[in-house]
This record gives C-alpha cells, sequence and structure tokens, in this order.
C-alpha cells in the first residue's frame, strides 16, 4: 500500500488562539482543577481553572508592562516545571510567541536560536542559565529583557502589571486567529544548525482537538472522574508541548515532573497516580528494567521472567483476534495470566500509580516486544509517530486495534503517503508553514502542502506505518549492501545492561557497532554476582561482560539477513552525552560525530 488517509473528526477552529480555552474553561468550570503544583513539602495541590486563569491574567499584564508586545518572540530556557505552562499561555495571551530552548544547550547553541529567532526577551530557570545567556548577550542586539524564575520572575512581572486594567490583555488575545504562529520551536539538528519551525496556533489547535477526540475513551476511561496525566517531557520538545496543549483544552489535570529518571518519576508516579502519560521508548524501557532489577533483588526473577513471556504471549494472542488471525487466549494462557497478575502484574501497575491503564509512546521506535509486554501487564501503550514540522503526533495506533512494533495508522484528518524511495510523506492541517529565515529549507521539504519527512517506512494492507529508518541514515557496505540501523540497534539496546548502540560501516566490509553501558544496570549486575564495583574501563574488558553483551548482538542479529549483521562489536566505557556533542537535546544520535569521537575504535573493529 502507499497511500492511506483517515477522514477528519473535528472540524477547524474559526477563530482565536490557544490562550482562549484558560479563561472559557474559567467561565465555564472555575472550580475544576485543571493543574496541580508541588507545595514546599513536596505534597501535590490542585490548581483550580479559576486560579490559573487569574495567574495568566496577571503574568501576561506584567508581560505588556515590561515591553513584550503582539508578535514578539520571547525564549524560554527552563525545565518543565508549572511556570513553563503559566509563561506559555501568558505570553500567548498577549500574541507574543515563546521560544522554548533546551536547558541543557550550550552557550554556543543558545545563541544561535536566540539570534535567528530575533528574540526580544529571555525567561530562565536558573542563575547557570542566565550566566549562559549573559556569556553570548554581546552578540544579541535586539534582547531587551532577562527575568529569572528561581529569582522571582513570576512575582516581578505580577507586581510590574498590577495597573493595567485587564482588558488590555483581552484586546491583545482577540486579536488571534488560528493562523497566527504560537511558537518558533527548534528542531533537534542532527546534522548542521538547528532549524526553526513556526506552528501556528490552528496547528496546536487541530492537533491537540483531535487526539482529544480519537482517544476519549483512552484519556478518560471513567467518565465520571477527571482524566489526569504527569508531564515529564522536556516542554522544549514539541511532544510535551502537544502534551501540556492538550491536557488544557481537554480539561485533563496535568502536573509537571522536572527530571526525567527512574528514581525520581516512580515516587511521583505512586504520589500523582495519573490516569494515562505519555513518554519516549527510553522510559518505558527504563521503567520495566528498573521493576526487573527490583525482582532479581528480591529473589523473583525466575517467577519474573516467567510473567513476563505470559505476558508477552497473552497480548500477542489478544492482538491476533483483535485482527482476525487467531481466537485469542486459550484458557490455560488466561489462567497464567490471572496468577501473574495476582503476584507481578499488579505490583508493576501500583509502581506507576495503580490507576494508570494506558501510556502514548513517541519520539523514536518502541520495541514491539516491550509493547506486548506492557499490554499484557494491564497497561496498553498506543505507538504513535511525527516530527516538529507536524506538531507532534501524525500517526498513532487506533484505540480499538494497536499493532504491535508499528506507529499505527493516520490521525483523522491525516494522510500518509510512501514515496517512490520508500520516504513517508504526510499531510494534515497540523503541518508546519516552514522554517523561520529559511524559505528554501521549507521548499525542499513542502511539497503543495505534503511535508517529505526523511524518514523512511511502509504501509502495510491495514494501512499501519512502520519506520524502518532515516533515509540519511542508511548504511551502505562496501560491498553495496544497505542496512537501516534501527531495527538492529533497537534490538541491541534491549538488553537490560545496554545503554545505547551505534552502527557503523559505510563503505566498510562488514556492519560493527559501538555500544554503551547503562551505570545503574551495570552496577546492580555486578552486585547480583557478588562482583567488586569496577571502574568503566575495566568493566568493559570483563569477559562475562563482554559475554553478555555477544549475547544481544547475536539476538539481534537473527532478525536480519547475515549480510546485515553486526559481525564486530566494541564496549565503550563512557555513554554519548549532550555536552560532548554526540547527542541532541532530544536524545538522539548525532551519528557523524560520533564516529569522529571514536575514530580509532572504529578503525580497530575492522583490523580483526
Amino acid at each position: 500500500m502507499r497511500d492511506f488517509t483517515v477522514p477528519a473528526v473535528v472540524t477547524a477552529v474559526p477563530v482565536g488562539g490557544l490562550a482562549d480555552s484558560v479563561f472559557e474553561r474559567a467561565e465555564r468550570q472555575p472550580g475544576l482543577p485543571v493543574l496541580a503544583r508541588k507545595d514546599a513539602a513536596g505534597r501535590w495541590q490542585d490548581v483550580s481553572a479559576l486560579a490559573f486563569r487569574d495567574q495568566v491574567l496577571a503574568v501576561a499584564k506584567g508581560l505588556l508592562a515590561e515591553g513584550v508586545r503582539f508578535g514578539d518572540r520571547v525564549a524560554l530556557m527552563c525545565r518543565t516545571r508549572y511556570e513553563w505552562t503559566l509563561l506559555d499561555l501568558a505570553l500567548w495571551s498577549v500574541g507574543a510567541q515563546p521560544v522554548p530552548v533546551y536547558p541543557t544547550s550550550s552557550a554556543e547553541q543558545v545563541w544561535w536560536i536566540l539570534h535567528d529567532a530575533g528574540v526580544s526577551a529571555v525567561v530562565v530557570e536558573s542563575e547557570d542559565h542566565a550566566m549562559t545567556v549573559g556569556s553570548v548577550i554581546g552578540r544579541l542586539p535586539l534582547l531587551r529583557r532577562l527575568w529569572q524564575i528561581d529569582a522571582g520572575a513570576e512575582a516581578h512581572l505580577v507586581a510590574a502589571g498590577a495597573h493595567l486594567a485587564d482588558s488590555v490583555v483581552h484586546r491583545h488575545r482577540m486579536a488571534l486567529t488560528p493562523d497566527t504562529p504560537a511558537t518558533v520551536l527548534y528542531t533537534s539538528g542532527t546534522t548542521g544548525r538547528p532549524k526553526g519551525c513556526v506552528l501556528t496556533h490552528g496547528n496546536f489547535m487541530a492537533e491537540c482537538d483531535t487526539m482529544l477526540a480519537r482517544y476519549e475513551r483512552v484519556i478518560r476511561p471513567r467518565p465520571a472522574e477527571q482524566p489526569t496525566t504527569l508531564l515529564f517531557l522536556p516542554l522544549s520538545h514539541v511532544f510535551g508541548r502537544v502534551v501540556q496543549v492538550a491536557a488544557l483544552r481537554g480539561g485533563v489535570k496535568l502536573g509537571h515532573l522536572p527530571v526525567l529518571s527512574a528514581a525520581e518519576l516512580l515516587p511521583d508516579l505512586a504520589a500523582f497516580r495519573p490516569g494515562f502519560f505519555l513518554a519516549v521508548p527510553y522510559v518505558f524501557e527504563r521503567l520495566f528494567h528498573a521493576a526487573r532489577r527490583r525482582a532479581e533483588s528480591e529473589g523473583r526473577l525466575a517467577a519474573f521472567d516467567r510473567a513476563v513471556e505470559v505476558a508477552v504471549r497473552y497480548a500477542e494472542a489478544t492482538e491476533a483476534r483483535a485482527f482476525g488471525t487467531g481466537p485469542g487466549p486459550g484458557a490455560a494462557l488466561r489462567l497464567q495470566h490471572q496468577l501473574f497478575d495476582r503476584l507481578v502484574y499488579a505490583r508493576f501497575r501500583d509502581a506507576l500509580g495503580g490507576r494508570c491503564a494506558a501510556a502514548m509512546s513517541g519520539g523514536s521506535a518502541l520495541e514491539r516486544r516491550l509493547g506486548l509486554f506492557f499490554d499484557g501487564a494491564g497497561i496498553r501503550v498506543y505507538e504513535g509517530y511525527g516530527l516538529t514540522e507536524t506538531t507532534g503526533g501524525t500517526v498513532v495506533n487506533p484505540p480499538e486495534r494497536v499493532k504491535f512494533g508499528t506507529v499505527g495508522q493516520p490521525l483523522p484528518g491525516t494522510s500518509v503517503h510512501i514515496a517512490d524511495d520508500g520516504e513517508v510523506w504526510l499531510h494534515g492541517r497540523q503541518v508546519f508553514q516552514g522554517y523561520h529565515n529559511s524559505p528554501q529549507a521549507a521548499a525542499e521539504a513542502l511539497y503543495e502542502g505534503w511535508l517529505a519527512t526523511g524518514d523512511v517506512g511502509s504501509l502495510d494492507e491495514d494501512g499501519y506505518l512502520t519506520i524502518t529508518g532515516r533515509k540519511k541514515e542508511i548504511v551502505v557496505t562496501s560491498g553495496g549492501k544497505s542496512v537501516s540501523p534501527a531495527l538492529l540497534e533497537d534490538r541491541v539496546r534491549a538488553h537490560p545492561l545496554v545503554a545505547q548502540c551505534v552502527l557503523v560501516g559505510n563503505d566498510r566490509p562488514y556492519v560493527a557497532a559501538l555500544i554503551t553501558l547503562d551505570p545503574e544496570a551495570m552496577a546492580h549486575w555486578l552486585a547480583m554476582r557478588h562482583k567488586p564495583a569496577l571502574p568503566p574501563q575495566r568493566v568493559v574488558r570483563d569477559a562475562e561482560v563482554e559475554a553478555e553483551i555477544r549475547r544481544a548482538v547475536l539476538a539481534a542479529n537473527t532478525h536480519v539477513s547475515q549480510a546485515e549483521s553486526i559481525r564486530a562489536f566494541r564496549v565503550l566505557g563512557t555513554p554519548f552525552t549532550e555536552e560532548r556533542g554526540l547527542l541532541t537535546p532530544s536524545l538522539k544520535l548525532r551519528r557523524a560525530a560520533i564516529e569522529r569521537a571514536y575514530a580509532a575504535d572504529v578503525e580497530e573493529l575492522y583490523r580483526r
């Protein structure tokens, strides 16, 4: 199949902007808790629609008093926290355009975004961020204002605008239309400078309103209860931003968590008890591995692994029944599943708050077996696909029939086309206007409303899309064999000890891999085997560790032909990090930079 379209389920919003939902909700349901934030003691406290509206209005007046005007671009450099959402909505209320900056960005990256976007003001979270901006401020002649959240930015803005009438903000807000630019959101930039995607208020409305309508029963499984979600994705990324907007438009109570790690995430999931959450595959992998390590520490590893197998088989059987290719789980399997639900799956769900029955995954591929495990354990993960240029997800597994290992079908109102060379093209109301200051790049990506994504994929007979790689990331060996690295890399990374995997082999006789280890998993692995803690350089040369990684590589190779298989690998002592220039802020691999940094290791792989 080359083309697939799903009809729209919502009509385009004819007027207004994204901030309107805050003011309309406060009028209709003033007491509804729309957000929750932690107090000084770390307890979650609800914020009503009316209270949030008043905060947005007060900050918006302060922005006007401090010189922010309609159409101005204002940078936000901050982790995922309540204040970001407050500032986002206040800026939209006065017609300004927030420009997200990853809080981990280097001074040069900060300069490029602030310079290219032509920002007139910037809000930072901490003194460190302020110093980063300060180090390049001499090269930013348009920058007039800087506010620091941790230094009382909110109180300062509220005081500055106290003398203004509310009507001043409303006049700005009423001037917005769906075609007005809402934000300039910079791509991760795996190669070259990141480009600024201009996304309109209408782009966000189309994306979020469609998701809310299509996934109503997923988001709100109990109609009498308000849905809740905990946001821990970076708001600098389009995925996190869409969660924020959709929650506010859909009346979903939203909490923020600024640190993305299993150690921080699990206690907050247990305390906040979200009904659903959205994450990248890395989070699902960490949650699974954390549960497995906990089971091993308690002497229950064999039972846990059996429970995993039962969950996977149960989900596979359920999937087959949904597509008419099987009868569903048999009596013996159902009995085993019920047993493990009491012994293992319920504990797993309790660790995530006990109320979560669904999640969404995007940003990169979710390994099929992992998705099946979560489903069999009682938490259905809906995998999807999208880009910054498409305002997030444009293809998602439908609620009624999930096909694990695919990214699903087009969202309603969206079309997918597979070009002759396998490139995925997308069309819909959520596709961006173009790149800021780069009409040539936009002309190369957009064809009469169709976006050429740069990703390679295929549509099956049911209209489900599978992404197989990036056009620019195909490895071509000296023998002419083309290998898409994503499948093999994901398979190797499925091993608990593996953190990252990068395939190499362009113009080489065979494919090889550079592999890094997960420090937390490695420490657990050593402790369970009563081995002393070792420095990274000794760990990677340990014979047992190498044997474990070899098993992961051999398992991955079973999914490809011999010509595509990994023939050699090297375990590295240090991970690929953003600080070293080897990852983008959204944790994507900078392949060329990694090959340059480890050129000697790559050469060694081909001397054998």
